[in-house]
């Protein structure tokens, strides 16, 4: 069974990054929504970061030579645009030397109400034999970040993905836990039960991209 962990349980400072992104007042501060989508994927990264393979560098200082333990191998940080920069960014702050790669996806709204996830641009490093950290802040039904985890595949097989959220539903966490290979890890900040006929989250935080950068237009 994948596993999932889910880091508002433990209480840190990332619960107080968490209530300010639901909170509607705070919420019309778009860069302090931004910057705690940024913070949370800091600390997803260096969570993430314990479970990675290490190996003894010497390093020159100034008076001698101090032995420290450094990732053995640099990750692949795939975001989901748009939504996904400000926790890809986050990440990436921790894993500076990371290579990386950016995936369009977005619902395409029906006259039903009804909707698909249409995935339209890829630009990424080789993922073969490599760690793939996927981001999105959102796992809402969960397929958009199937579907981005397949576009991906086309630059290679990786040996273990990690799926990266804020808020997940359930319905989401199960629907990922049934479809991705047994190599993958899910990090969440946090697990809300509803999920609206819309695929809204509830209480969610809302749009995570048009909070993050404005309302969108169909225009």
């Amino acid at each position: 069974m994948i596993p999932v962990n889910i880091l508002a349980r433990n209480n840190s400072l990332l619960n107080r990054f968490l209530s300010e992104l639901r909170d509607t007042e705070i919420q019309k501060d778009r860069m302090r929504f931004r910057k705690n989508l940024e913070r949370i994927g800091e600390i997803i990264a260096y969570e993430l970061s314990k479970t990675m393979t290490y190996v003894e560098k010497e390093i020159t200082t100034p008076l001698a030579i101090a032995k420290c333990n450094i990732p053995a191998e640099e990750p692949v940080i795939g975001c989901i645009l748009r939504a996904g920069l400000p926790l890809h960014n986050g990440i990436l702050n921790y894993f500076d030397h990371a290579d990386n790669g950016f995936l369009s996806a977005y619902r395409k709204h029906n006259h039903n109400d009804s909707f698909e996830i249409e995935i339209e641009y890829l630009s990424s490093s080789s993922i073969e034999d490599r760690i793939l950290i996927l981001a999105d802040p959102m796992l809402a039904t969960g397929s958009s970040m199937v579907l981005a985890h397949r576009a991906f595949l086309s630059k290679g097989n990786p040996k273990h993905t990690h799926v990266v959220s804020v808020i997940a539903s359930s319905e989401g966490v199960d629907y990922v836990r049934k479809h991705f290979p047994p190599n993958t890890t899910i990090w969440v900040a946090d697990v809300d039960d509803e999920l609206t006929a819309q695929a809204y989250i509830v209480p969610g935080l809302g749009d995570a991209g048009d909070l993050s950068f404005g309302e969108k237009t169909d225009i």
